[in-house]
């Protein structure tokens, strides 16, 4: 296990809209160790839907602890607003970030608990990104 309580990888739910972030690190939070560093960021500074890479990067400063920081985002333009607020970042701080390419929710939910016990990094984002597979017991 990588961390202590105080160096969790940290979780950012990116999303267009604030409502989904919000409701994504709502549903997260229930799993997680109060210790873990959850957080939303969603839509533009006006409360429009969008992205804001400065709003990401501040975020992404915020979450991180030094262990890291996994990102899981809605869709496409919200991974590039993501990627632009990355190369703001100090090298240090942008070496340990992380942008999954799992499920919104799934790989927030999945990402905060494996998280919350001090995994590494590496087996975060590897979490987030395996929620794509969960089986939902969906028989038809």
């Amino acid at each position: 296990m990588a961390g202590s309580a105080n160096r969790l990888v940290g979780i950012v739910v990116v999303s267009h809209s604030s409502r989904l972030a919000e409701g994504v690190v709502e549903l997260a939070t229930q799993m997680a160790s109060p210790d873990l560093a959850l957080h939303a960021v969603g839509g533009t500074a006006d409360g429009r839907l969008g992205t804001d890479a400065t709003r990401i990067a501040t975020t992404i400063r915020a979450a991180d602890s030094g262990a890291g920081v996994v990102v899981v985002a809605d869709l496409g333009s919200a991974i590039m607003a993501t990627e632009a607020a990355i190369e703001t970042l100090d090298p240090e701080l942008a070496s340990r970030v992380r942008i999954s390419g799992g499920p919104i929710a799934e790989g927030a939910v999945v990402a905060a608990v494996q998280a919350s016990i001090g995994d590494s990094l590496a087996d975060v984002l590897r979490a987030a990104e395996s929620a794509a597979q969960l089986d939902k017991g969906v028989t038809r």
